[in-house]
C-alpha cells in the first residue's frame, strides 16, 4: 500500500514539475513582455503633440495608451488615482502641475544624466521631472484696431477701465493659474488678490483655451488676450490673414514669465524602460526640432534653434523665478475663486 501511495505522489509531482513554466507563465508576465506597453496621461493638447507621439509609437514598436485632457484635469486624476494610476507618464503643459504632484510624492526620480539634457533652470531642482520646450507669457493684441505703442507694459495696467470688456483670458487653463502662481510669489497674496478683484471688475471675457482666444483677438471680439506666445504662430499657419501679433512684457514681471511643459515618470510605472525611452525621445533632437518648427516652441536641448521671429530666450527679461516655486496651484485656485473668475 506504501509502495503505491509513493508512486503516485512522485507521479503527481512529476505532472506538476513539467506543468510549473505554464503555470508561472499565467500568473505574470516576462519583464520584456511588460515593457512592449506604455500609458501617457498628456496635459498638452491632442492637435499640438499627438503627430510627434504618433511617431514615438511607430518608431519604438510600442503599444502606447495616451489619455488626453487638460493638464489641470489631468493632474486631479493623476492625484485621485495616487498609487492606483495606470500610467507610466505625466505629460504636463507647465511647471506648476509638475511641481504639485512631485510634492505629492507621486513621481520616480529621473537620472542625472536625463537632466542634464536641458539647462538646470528648466528641471526639478529633486529630479523628479524634466523640462521638454519653453513658452513665454504674453499679450495678444488685435492688429486692426492696436498700434504696438497702445499697448500696456505691465500686468497691473490690464486693470485700466479703457479696456473694460475688452480683455480674453482662461481661467481654467493651467497656463494662467501657473501666471497667477508667479504673481503670488513676486507680489504676495494680498496684492494678487486686489489685482484679481480689479480685474474681474473689468470685466474680462473668458474662454476655455489660447487658441480660442487669439481666434476672438483676431477676430476682434476682444482686443487683448492672455496667452501662451506659440498659440498664435500655430493659428497663423492656418490663416495668415488673422488680424493678432504678440506683445512681450519686459518689465521681469509674472506677464513675462518662461515656463515649460515637462514630463515625469510616476513612481509607481509599470512599463519604467519604455517610459524613459520616451522621456528621452521627448529630449532627442528629432522632438526638440519638432517643437521649434511645428508648434512655435523654445527647444530647450543645445543645438536645436527656436523660429527667428521669436525673441532670444538670453533677451528676455522673464522674472528670476525657480519653476519650483510655482507648484501651489491648489493656493491660486482658492483666491481666483474668491475674486470670483472660477466657480
Amino acid at each position: 500500500m506504501l509502495r503505491k501511495l509513493n508512486t503516485t505522489f512522485f507521479l503527481i509531482f512529476g505532472i506538476l514539475f513539467l506543468l510549473l513554466p505554464t503555470l508561472s507563465a499565467c500568473g505574470t508576465k516576462p519583464a520584456a513582455e511588460e515593457e512592449k506597453k506604455l500609458v501617457i496621461y498628456s496635459g498638452r493638447s491632442e492637435s499640438l503633440v499627438s503627430p510627434l507621439l504618433e511617431k514615438f509609437k511607430a518608431q519604438s514598436g510600442l503599444e502606447v495608451e495616451i489619455r488626453y485632457a487638460s493638464t489641470s484635469e489631468m493632474a486631479a486624476i493623476v492625484l485621485e488615482e495616487g498609487t492606483n494610476s495606470p500610467a507610466d507618464i505625466f505629460y504636463a503643459q507647465d511647471p506648476g502641475a509638475l511641481g504639485a504632484l512631485a510634492e505629492a510624492g507621486l513621481f520616480a526620480n529621473l537620472s542625472a544624466q536625463t537632466l542634464q539634457r536641458v539647462p538646470s533652470q528648466f528641471a526639478s531642482p529633486n529630479q523628479q521631472w524634466v523640462g521638454v520646450s519653453g513658452r513665454l507669457r504674453v499679450l495678444v493684441y488685435n492688429t486692426a484696431s492696436l498700434q504696438a505703442t497702445d499697448l500696456p507694459t505691465t500686468l497691473e495696467q490690464l486693470t485700466d477701465p479703457k479696456w473694460k470688456g475688452q480683455i480674453g483670458f482662461a481661467p481654467t487653463n493651467s497656463s494662467f493659474q501657473t501666471m497667477i502662481t508667479a504673481m503670488r510669489q513676486l507680489w504676495g497674496d494680498e496684492v494678487t488678490r486686489s489685482w484679481l478683484e480689479a480685474f474681474k471688475a473689468n470685466e474680462p471675457v473668458a474662454y476655455e483655451g489660447n487658441s480660442a482666444i487669439v481666434e476672438a483677438v483676431g477676430n476682434g471680439e476682444v482686443q487683448l488676450g492672455l496667452v501662451n506666445h506659440y498659440y498664435l504662430y500655430n493659428l497663423l499657419k492656418e490663416n495668415p490673414d488673422l488680424q493678432a501679433a504678440n506683445h512681450y512684457f519686459n518689465d521681469s514681471g509674472p506677464g513675462s514669465l518662461l515656463m515649460v511643459s515637462g514630463v515625469a515618470m510616476l513612481k509607481t510605472a509599470k512599463h519604467p524602460q519604455a517610459a524613459q525611452q520616451f522621456i528621452e525621445f521627448l529630449l532627442s533632437q528629432e522632438s526638440q526640432t519638432y517643437f521649434a518648427t511645428e508648434t512655435g516652441e523654445y527647444p530647450l536641448i543645445a543645438g536645436v534653434s527656436s523660429l527667428p521671429e521669436l525673441p532670444a530666450l538670453d533677451t528676455l527679461n522673464a522674472p528670476a523665478l525657480p519653476l519650483a516655486d510655482l507648484a501651489d496651484l491648489q493656493g491660486t485656485v482658492v483666491l481666483l475663486q474668491q475674486a470670483g473668475l472660477l466657480p
